[in-house]
């Protein structure tokens, strides 16, 4: 997993409430268990109209937003069903980090395990940045991790909080396997240890 540090990033907004990941991933997409290829994915429904053709209003289909790492948007992204190809599609699209005023809890818990910052702001600091993004093409943010604040180009900050470990974790760069593998010397220490004390637990009963 990518450690997530310090990001300056263009910023795209999505000036919606109760996104939930059905629509960011339809279900259509969820047959492959790779990380890759998902952008094609992402928002679907809402990228097209009736005739297939791109909806111009949406804005993964604005040349402004192109190359975009940062999302903006507001309460309760990420509801319904607990699919970690959210995370997957916002990745592959480029997304590192969601700004938001809430998360639903299981997509807030499969960011971290996938190098995406979710970051909480009040909800009248999202609608100040909104309101500021959707009127300068090009605006960009600078998320600190370390700091956990958010800095706009003109040097006003926010603060955002977030649990410890987790934190370090993202920093890092540890997902659960990576957190599993510092410890890889103790587990074969301990596994070769229970053969010598518990043989017939690793006896093969086929031959």
């Amino acid at each position: 997993m990518h450690a997530f540090t310090k990001l300056t990033g263009l910023v795209a907004a999505l000036d919606r409430v109760n996104v939930d990941t059905d629509q960011i991933i339809p279900k259509q997409f969820l047959k492959t268990i790779k990380r890759t290829g998902l952008r094609e994915g992402l928002f679907y429904d809402w990228r097209r109209q009736k005739d297939g053709s791109p909806d111009p209003s949406f804005f993964l289909n604005q040349t402004r937003y192109q190359g975009a790492t940062i999302l903006l948007t507001r309460d309760n992204f990420g509801c319904g069903s607990s699919r970690e190809h959210a995370p997957w599609a916002l990745l592959d699209q480029g997304f590192r980090c969601v700004i938001a005023s809430s998360f639903a809890d299981i997509f807030y818990n499969n960011c971290f395990q996938n190098g995406i910052l979710p970051v909480v702001l009040k909800a009248e600091e999202i609608q100040a940045l909104m309101k500021d993004v959707l009127a300068t093409p090009g605006y960009q943010l600078t998320v600190d991790l370390g700091q956990q604040t958010v800095t706009t180009p003109t040097g006003a900050g926010y603060r955002f909080t977030i649990d410890p470990f987790r934190k370090d974790c993202l920093y890092r760069g540890l997902d659960s396997i990576g957190l599993t593998l510092q410890h890889e010397s103790a587990i074969a220490a301990y596994e070769a240890r229970r053969k010598t004390e518990a043989p017939w637990l690793f006896t093969d009963l086929r031959t």
